[in-house]
């Protein structure tokens, strides 16, 4: 059995948040899921915008792994914004950054996806069921640096007039004052699941951005986008390793500072996306 959740976040409560290529990586996904990979229409659900809530998204992820069994492919797919926040045990703060991710009303209070949230739906996977995640999202406030994208493009007229957008989400002043520098981070989806087939493909290191960019007329996520153009250039025949090499070097030679990550066991990384 296939099944699929993608979640794309342009619109945001929280004012001057908004993105502009989140819902495009989500049709991306989607179109590489249905030619490449054998996924039907009715396996795959959609949230976008207003109903990416944090209620709408963990009512899906349990959705998505409910009846899994040995030999299904499941995969998530975010595409949003990132954070960190100061991780909490009740009323206590640990001395901890806890990275989240941020849904449509996200707010500082509790409203957010924190990775122990995500690990107790994921862990319900049982062994030999295939999960395949793809974040294009920031989580470390470092990467408010690593911009290197004009904001414009020569000659070209770019809807709003930004070229790149950041998908970081900063907190505000208080939030940033119980951040203590130096605090250990808790990686989200680091060792959810069951290891041997879990992946993750994430769209830049630790330390950097994942860009929202002005891509072939339209906006889009740089890393979404470029993944999806070497599954379509190759008809989707490439292994986890050879996609990564080929995303990280058309990102590069676009002149984008991030690159894209992968997490999984050496010998799934010789074997093609979803194997």
């Amino acid at each position: 059995m296939n099944k699929a959740l993608l979640v794309g976040i342009n619109r945001y409560k929280l004012p001057g948040s908004d993105l502009q290529g989140c819902v495009n990586d989500v049709t991306n996904i989607r179109h590489s899921l249905l030619t490449y990979f054998g996924f039907t229409v009715k396996q795959i659900r959609v949230v976008t915008d207003e109903r990416a809530t944090k209620k709408n998204i963990m009512t899906r992820l349990e959705w998505l792994v409910k009846g899994a069994k040995p030999g299904d492919r499941l995969v998530f797919h975010y595409s949003g914004h990132g954070s960190q926040i100061r991780d909490r045990d009740g009323d206590e703060l640990k001395d901890r950054l806890d990275e989240i991710l941020c849904p449509h009303d996200m707010d500082w209070d509790g409203t957010y996806i924190v990775d122990d949230e995500i690990a107790r739906i994921f862990k319900k996977i049982p062994k030999g069921a295939h999960l395949e995640v793809f974040l294009d999202s920031c989580h470390s406030g470092t990467a408010t640096r690593e911009m290197r994208m004009p904001e414009r493009l020569p000659g070209e007229d770019v809807p709003g007039g930004v070229t790149v957008k950041q998908r970081y989400l900063p907190p505000p002043v208080d939030i940033q004052c119980r951040e203590e520098e130096g605090l250990p981070v808790h990686r989200l989806l680091k060792g959810v699941a069951n290891p041997l087939s879990h992946v993750l493909f994430a769209g830049c290191r630790e330390n950097q951005t994942s860009a929202d960019a002005y891509i072939s007329k339209a906006y889009n996520g740089a890393f979404t986008y470029y993944l999806c153009k070497h599954l379509r250039d190759t008809s989707a025949a490439i292994t986890r390793a050879d996609l990564l090499k080929r995303t990280r070097a058309s990102l590069k030679f676009n002149d984008y500072d991030q690159v894209p990550q992968l997490e999984a066991p050496t010998e799934a990384k010789k074997k093609r996306v979803l194997e």
